[in-house]
């Protein structure tokens, strides 16, 4: 008996908005649009997230 278990990790999943905005101090519409045009890649929205918080 093998336990199947799904990988979930956060590393796969996008950002919550007020989660992403309060980490890089910027508005929620800010992050919903960083969001939306990054998607689940946390690298690319962390990098863009730190342009706009300077």
């Amino acid at each position: 008996m093998s336990d199947t278990k799904t990988n979930t990790s956060a590393k796969n999943l996008p950002y919550e908005p007020i989660q992403f905005a309060k980490k890089h101090r910027i508005s929620v519409e800010d992050a919903k649009v960083i969001i939306d045009r990054h998607g689940a890649d946390r690298k690319s929205a962390d990098k863009e997230g730190r342009r706009i918080s300077l």
